[in-house]
């Protein structure tokens, strides 16, 4: 009986790299946001009106996986930031994320909101000053107006009729619930980093 109520979550990784704090932060809209910035400013994509395409192939393979995913949409034809999201929303990168985020206890399971330690861990990274503003506040803290302005379509994806019934589910969920105290509000879908 007592194996039944044990913890299945693992300890929280020690240390937690960009779009995991990006993830923490605004979901997979904030990911996509810091990784259009980061290969916009490497000078691998570039990015106008909210279409990005591929411009040079980096010397070297993006480190990370969601910049990977984003090369690999645009490379053959240039893609809307709209698109991209839906597309990365999706994919294996950001389920891997997920996967980890939720087994170690960073965030809920069921409504993919920031637990306790999950606060913690994005208020520290928040804190130590190694990552810029934009991924803790979204593309209103970017330095650079045109980028924002070029990346700025992906912020609000247009509600489809899955979105809206998830959204009023979840409203109709808090009505129940004990208003929200399960931890912040954070959102996994697509949106969930708004500024």
């Amino acid at each position: 009986m007592r194996g039944i109520f044990r913890r299945t979550t693992d300890a929280a990784p020690q240390t937690l790299d960009l779009y995991d704090i990006a993830y923490l932060s605004g979901a997979p809209q904030r990911m996509m946001e810091v990784a259009l910035v980061a290969l916009h400013e490497r000078g691998v994509i570039r990015i106008r009106l909210s279409r990005v395409r591929v411009v040079g192939e980096p010397a070297d393979q993006p480190a990370h996986s969601v910049e990977r995913a984003v090369l690999a949409l645009c490379r053959r034809r240039s893609r809307s930031t709209i698109s991209l999201l839906g597309a990365v929303e999706i994919g294996p990168e950001v389920e891997e994320i997920h996967r980890r985020m939720v087994s170690s206890g960073l965030i809920t399971p069921r409504r993919c909101r920031l637990t306790r330690a999950g606060r913690q861990h994005l208020e520290a990274a928040e804190q130590s000053g190694a990552y810029p503003a934009y991924v803790f506040e979204g593309l209103a803290a970017l330095p650079d107006n045109a980028l924002r302005y070029h990346i700025g379509e992906v912020i609000e994806p247009p509600l489809t009729l899955g979105r809206r019934l998830i959204r009023l589910g979840e409203a109709l969920d808090d009505r129940g619930s004990d208003h929200g105290h399960d931890g912040g509000g954070h959102s996994c879908g697509g949106g969930g980093g708004g500024d």
